[in-house]
């Protein structure tokens, strides 16, 4: 029985339904993970059919599962099967048992008739020789690269139980320029760094860019005639439209879990307050009510609270309020400031930034102010952002650069919540202010 999903201008079918069996996976919850020894073979292709899919797919899935630091990728020249065999034989367990592979990816790249590209792959558990995962795609041979993100996704929840990030974007700040005079552009890629393009010109400051929890869409922050504006910008269209045009200074817009609204901090009179407008009716509602500084809030995934900096306390810290702005509660009493607060998609943790004794740290905090945990430092580390699953935070980092330390770099990191799987993303000019899309529609 087959069932199919159209997903924009790829399908995809269910070859066979997975075997119930659990030896193959691995733990994301514990401190320190076992790596899994993986094999993940170059596809066998079908006359006709592209050669060179069926060596960068695997490229690019090989290199996703190891970025996500849970799998051990065997090296190929130790494999003794080749794909050819692999697809018309079947595979040859004993064969791959015997370079302690405990899963293994196989797959198949054919040519339809209508000039499409079919790519099928298998997820199997090489010791009980039973398949894991089997899936069928079908798409024009430029949406490649994202089929082999989704054959990573479903690598990764099946071997770990847990959602994955891979078919997903990073929109994030590009920068060029002395530090007296920065260029700052809003630019887009997948997770990976592949596909990039700037969405803006660079005429305009832009700042803090999010995504719709549920579109293609973003919210971001420019100044227009020295004036901070609020815009909206279709992905998709590239088109966009001022959300709001406000006389105080305006901060840090994120939405709402719905999309429907848009939270942030507004300047009025010397005081900074929190607000939340509804995208539609363009209508403002007051938050918070307090004469200390109210800023940078994030929404839970279930709406019902928001997390926020505020030093209504003495110093800086964070706290958590209902979502109609009641029963503001503080979550953090540590040394140092804390800021920067980012709710998990998950629900179980909250990302900060914290200042303490001239050091930048990236921490995480349970929601009701227990475990808090410091996972990365620097210099200056800022800007959290949470991969879709909740497991893994981009980030920015900036160091002094030249003889006399008066130039700046800055450059976006990964890392997971071990905190022991530290990453560059590689971008094509300085980058700064990341923010994690969820899994693409």
């Amino acid at each position: 029985m087959f069932k199919t999903v159209i997903l924009a201008v790829l399908s995809f079918f269910i070859l066979m339904p997975s075997a119930a069996y659990a030896e193959v996976k691995v733990n994301v919850t514990q401190g320190t993970v076992e790596k899994l020894p993986i094999a993940i073979s170059l596809f066998h292709v079908e006359p006709g059919a592209d050669a060179q899919l069926a060596q960068q797919m695997p490229e690019v899935i090989s290199a996703n599962l190891e970025r996500s630091g849970l799998f051990e990728l065997l090296d190929r020249k130790a494999f003794i099967q080749d794909p050819a065999s692999i697809g018309t034989q079947g595979v040859r367990f004993g064969e791959w048992r015997a370079i302690n592979a405990q899963a293994l990816v196989t797959g198949t790249v054919t040519r339809s008739s209508d000039g499409r590209t079919r790519v099928e792959f298998r997820l199997w558990d090489v010791f009980s020789e039973q398949q894991l995962a089997g899936m069928a795609y079908t798409t024009t041979p430029q949406n490649w690269r994202r089929i082999a993100h989704i054959i990573s996704d479903e690598i990764y929840k099946r071997i770990t139980g847990e959602d994955s990030y891979f078919d997903s974007r990073i929109v994030y700040i590009a920068e060029q320029g002395s530090p007296l005079d920065r260029k700052k552009r809003l630019a887009i890629m997948d997770q990976d760094g592949a596909n990039h393009h700037y969405l803006t010109d660079g005429k305009t400051l832009v700042l803090t860019p999010r995504f719709s929890p549920n579109q293609q869409m973003i919210t971001y922050l420019a100044y227009y005639n020295n004036k901070p504006r609020v815009y909206l910008y279709d992905i998709d269209t590239g088109q966009q439209q001022v959300l709001g045009d406000f006389q105080g200074m305006t901060f840090a817009p994120r939405f709402s879990p719905d999309g429907k609204k848009v939270i942030m901090s507004m300047a009025k009179d010397g005081n900074t307050e929190i607000y939340v407008m509804d995208i539609g009716s363009r209508q403002i509602n007051r938050l918070t009510n307090n004469a200390a500084i109210d800023t940078s809030p994030s929404y839970a995934p279930d709406g019902k609270q928001v997390v926020f900096e505020s030093d209504r306390g003495g110093t800086q810290q964070l706290y958590v309020m209902d979502s109609n702005g009641g029963n503001a509660r503080r979550i953090t009493f540590g040394q140092g400031r804390y800021g920067n607060p980012v709710w998990s998609p998950r629900g179980d943790l909250i990302a900060f930034t914290r200042l303490y004794q001239g050091q930048f740290f990236i921490g995480v905090i349970r929601p009701d102010g227990s475990g808090e945990r410091l996972i990365t430092s620097s210099y200056h580390v800022e800007g959290p952002t949470w991969s879709p699953n909740g497991r893994v935070l981009a980030y920015f980092k900036e160091f002094s650069t030249g003889a006399k330390k008066q130039g700046r770099e800055s450059r976006i990191y990964t890392i997971d919540l071990t905190g022991y799987n530290e990453r560059v993303l590689k971008t094509p000019v300085d980058g700064s202010d990341p923010a994690w899309s969820p899994l693409n529609q």
